[in-house]
């Protein structure tokens, strides 16, 4: 094999190599953040249980809520702040509507802040694991159930913490495309 070509095919092999890490980094990193809690990513456990409330030792727990302009809905919390107990098992909901004439489909993004308390605030129910669909005018009641774990009282990063933002933002799916 010639200069030229072992260069060439070196160069190729790195494009590749690139373009496949460029692939791999998004799911590489949410799995990293899952497991971590980096980033304020909470950790998940479906159809976990909570490990127990600790007793006098409570946290605010304060919902956000956030819609993309170009999803044509609608998007609260039912309650703004929520005094809970480290440990015991709660439940939120929040209210979505499609304010358009047709059927849009939603997903939603979440983070905690601060992000020390990610690693350590549980969802075991969340309507954020699926999508949403919505009917023209239709107007939903979606759960979110979630612990914030007690090994949070021995983390001196993160022990102090006396209120946990739940911020939502929902997006667009984009629509699949009809094959011609």
């Amino acid at each position: 094999m010639n200069r030229n070509a072992r260069t060439g095919l070196l160069a190729a092999l790195l494009v590749f190599g690139m373009t496949g890490m460029a692939f791999a980094s998004v799911p590489l990193y949410r799995i990293f953040c899952q497991a971590t809690g980096f980033g304020g990513t909470t950790q998940m456990k479906i159809g976990g249980e909570a490990p127990g409330a600790v007793a006098g030792k409570l946290i605010n727990v304060r919902f956000d809520s956030n819609v993309s302009s170009a999803l044509p809905w609608s998007f609260a919390p039912e309650k703004h702040v929520e005094r809970s107990a480290v440990g015991a098992r709660k439940m939120a909901f929040f209210t979505a509507k499609n304010l358009s004439d047709r059927p849009v489909t939603g997903t939603a993004t979440f983070n905690v802040t601060p992000l020390q308390a990610g690693q350590y605030f549980t969802k075991v129910q969340c309507f954020c694991f699926t999508e949403q669909v919505l009917k023209p005018g239709e107007e939903i009641r979606m759960p979110v159930v979630y612990y914030i774990d007690p090994k949070i009282l021995d983390d001196p990063d993160a022990s102090r913490i006396s209120e946990i933002t739940l911020s939502y933002t929902f997006y667009p799916v984009d629509e699949p495309q009809p094959q011609s």
